[in-house]
């Protein structure tokens, strides 16, 4: 189908609420590695990832070997009936998770997984009082909204849950801006002490928190942030649910899991994105007095699927065979020394920040500093002209999102980062004529 007429007919049927980026809007019709190309022949580096989710690149053939397989035995069954590749993979997770004797619970989203998480918490708890972090994102149904720190994400007022926030999200700008390390860790302790004292009550069931924050920008607390946190949390009894539905799976570099860089172990984590390498693919992991405490039965009707789980296996080995964490850290130093050394005095960067391959690049208004939304959608802009496909992002949508996958060779970061610094420039010229 034509992108023009693709466009077209999808206005006509889709809602107006599901974006779309680009003034002229593009499908991606095929891929190999890190590379995509669009329905007119255009070839571009995609360091977006279909939002974190190709995780190990498009068109791996041990991925897409373990699918066709799998696919021409049994497509689905539902967990009502055992699931070897499901169990299999329940394992490999387990063992992976931080968390002894770890269960596991598959869902098809990370939002799923994140209302999952939520369920187990009230019911171990028998609390629906809940903490969450500003400026955070877990998702669209209206559950993991009522969790969503970031108003442009949390579109309606009817919850199902008492939540508190916890400070977080951006160091630029509010309460945390030109805070020391030190200082950002003892005043989130502080407000949070105050917030249980004198705001929500102690009775909570959990605090759900990204250890990088996604949708909000990459925005991401010093190191031992939330094991500072955790330590108020377990005065109380109160459970630490890690997000790392983008944060997981080695994409930071330094470590496979993001919680592991503040010092604790969560009661359970949320996973999703990655793993599938684009199937519909999540869940929770977690301690099994609190995996088990759920009343009654449940069942998932998709959830680790025969054939996302295969999938998900053979995703998951050639991930630890070819050390894409270790690559993740490695490239991502690259990149984002050579973003910091080259737009060092660009007039319209606020900052430059992340880690491993979960890169923000944050836009200011060309004259007032403030942030710029139409900065970040020019820069978007050029970008792609130039080849190179990133993400948006940020409360104010002034975040450039860069993600590409963990298996991105050198040459193709050098090149990418080539493209965005010269859409930068690009975008700066534009605004300075105007």
């Amino acid at each position: 189908m034509d992108q023009t007429e693709a466009l077209s007919r999808h206005r006509k049927v889709i809602p107006k609420w599901l974006g779309l980026y680009y003034a002229e809007p593009i499908e991606l019709v095929s891929g190999s590695g890190c590379n995509v190309m669009d329905g007119d022949g255009n070839e571009y580096l995609d360091f977006f990832g279909g939002i974190l989710t190709t995780m190990t690149g498009y068109a791996i053939p041990e991925v897409v070997e373990a699918i066709k397989e799998q696919a021409s035995k049994m497509i689905h069954s539902s967990t009502l009936y055992l699931i070897s590749p499901m169990i299999e993979l329940a394992e490999e997770i387990s063992k992976l998770s931080g968390i002894e004797d770890a269960k596991v619970f598959f869902t098809t989203s990370g939002t799923e997984a994140n209302d999952t998480a939520l369920l187990l918490a009230s019911c171990y708890r028998s609390s629906n009082n809940v903490l969450a972090v500003r400026g955070s994102y877990h998702g669209r149904s209206l559950l993991s909204m009522a969790v969503t720190g970031n108003p442009g994400y949390s579109p309606s007022s009817f919850y199902p849950l008492n939540v508190g926030y916890i400070l977080g999200g951006s160091r630029l700008r509010g309460p945390l801006a030109g805070l020391s390390d030190q200082q950002y860790l003892d005043k989130g302790v502080e407000d949070l002490r105050d917030l249980i004292t004198n705001g929500i009550g102690s009775n909570i069931a959990a605090l759900i928190a990204e250890p990088i924050q996604g949708v909000g920008g990459f925005n991401l607390p010093p190191d031992g942030y939330f094991g500072a946190i955790k330590e108020v949390l377990d005065d109380y009894g109160i459970l630490f649910i890690s997000d790392e539905v983008q944060t997981g799976w080695g994409r930071t570099g330094e470590h496979f899991w993001g919680y592991q860089a503040h010092g604790i172990v969560p009661e359970m984590f949320t996973f999703a994105k990655g793993i599938g390498n684009g199937l519909a693919l999540a869940g929770v992991v977690g301690k099994p007095e609190i995996m088990d405490s759920l009343p009654g039965s449940s069942i998932s009707t998709f959830g680790g699927t025969p054939l996302a789980a295969a999938a998900g296996l053979a995703n998951l080995k050639y991930l630890i065979d070819h050390d894409l964490q270790k690559n993740s850290l490695s490239i991502g130093k690259l990149m984002i020394s050579r973003l910091r050394d080259e737009l060092a005095n660009s007039p319209i960067v606020a900052d430059i920040r992340g880690k491993g391959l979960m890169l923000g690049l944050e836009i200011k208004d060309l004259l007032d500093e403030s942030p710029s939304s139409a900065g970040a959608q020019q820069v978007l802009e050029e970008a792609k002209s130039l080849g190179v496909l990133v993400g948006r992002g940020g409360v104010n949508g002034n975040v450039l999102r860069i993600a590409p996958p963990l298996s991105i060779t050198p040459e193709e970061a050098e090149r990418g980062i080539d493209a965005l610094v010269g859409a930068v420039k690009r975008a700066t010229v534009t605004f300075e004529r105007k």
